[in-house]
């Protein structure tokens, strides 16, 4: 009879995962089979100074004014202490930024998801963006408690690139034919894949709560099947050189590799010049980030920047 009973247990376990698998799969495979053309991955970078220079200087304030960036942060009671310091650091340089929690938290303003369940979160904000947002900021950038941002290098990179058209934009991540955009390093969604990702978002054959599946998959890997849907695909985001400006480590992390790695070249080694993110920080080390971005200068030092993206108005910006 236990013999019997544990022949069961077997099979119901390996059925389990085979039917995992098999979900899985069929999401991907109708992800590719809903493409309207033949989309290979490619790699998107960032504007280089002689295109700027070539702008106008009346086109360039222009630009500035019109680049309107709202950011969106997902929290959990639990980060109380990350939630400080990113509210008091880099996303008072996001035209709007505004925090979506699990729940009710007394010591910091938020909107309400009543869920604790992260792909609900991220669902609910960007619905939550779209209705009420979507007329008045052209890019969405999502990132967690944990993610350092330099918002000007994030308009400094999108600045050539349309947001009437699907960008789906950050530091991808690839699993045989299935690419995603990791949380990690954040996320940037132009108004038009918004719009699209929002139109499939209550249609649970294509956008499902849970994936359909035993267990979940993150909900970065779960945003980019919905997109994938909507014929919205994921951009590697790169400078000039190659390098990622979306990065899912810490500065610190990246020197240290760099010194191990490339002991003769620890600056070149680790880190774009012109990065957006950086993932994994402390709240101390947020304001250090804050301090050597921002405050810190060498005196009588000139810069002679191309573009100048002005602070959002009435922001208490450094």
């Amino acid at each position: 009879m236990l013999s019997e009973g544990s022949s069961f247990l077997k099979g119901v376990m390996i059925g389990s995962i085979f039917y995992a698998l098999i979900t899985v799969l069929g999401h991907i495979k109708i992800g590719h089979g809903n493409r309207m053309h033949h989309h290979e991955h490619h790699h998107l970078q960032a504007p280089n100074k002689e295109e700027i220079l070539k702008i106008s200087e009346d086109e360039r304030m222009e630009l500035s004014r019109s680049f309107r960036v709202y950011c969106i942060i997902l929290v959990k009671p639990r980060d109380v202490s990350l939630w400080a310091a990113v509210k008091e650091t880099w996303t008072k340089h996001c035209d709007k930024a505004e925090f979506f929690s699990s729940e009710d938290v007394k010591v910091f303003e938020s909107i309400n998801m009543e869920t604790n369940d992260m792909w609900l979160m991220m669902k609910k904000a960007y619905k939550y963006a779209f209705d009420k947002y979507s007329d008045q900021y052209n890019w969405f950038f999502l990132a967690r408690p944990t993610t350092f941002a330099i918002i000007e290098n994030l308009k400094y990179f999108l600045l050539k690139k349309d947001p009437s058209q699907p960008f789906y934009i950050g530091h991808t991540i690839k699993s045989g034919d299935f690419e995603y955009v990791s949380v990690e390093g954040g996320i940037v969604l132009s108004v038009e894949s918004l719009k699209r990702l929002n139109s499939l978002l209550n249609t649970s054959e294509k956008c499902p709560e849970q994936g359909g599946m035993i267990w979940k998959i993150s909900e970065d890997k779960q945003l980019a099947v919905c997109l994938k849907y909507a014929g919205v695909f994921a951009e590697n985001a790169e400078d000039a050189e190659g390098k990622d400006v979306f990065n899912t480590k810490s500065v610190g992390l990246f020197i240290k590799e760099a010194m191990t790695n490339h002991p003769d070249q620890v600056v070149e080694g680790c880190c774009s010049d012109m990065a957006v993110t950086f993932n994994g920080l402390t709240p101390n080390q947020m304001h250090v980030m804050m301090y050597g971005v921002y405050r810190l200068r060498g005196f009588g030092h000139t810069f002679n920047d191309a573009l100048i993206f002005l602070p959002p108005n009435g922001s208490d910006n450094d």
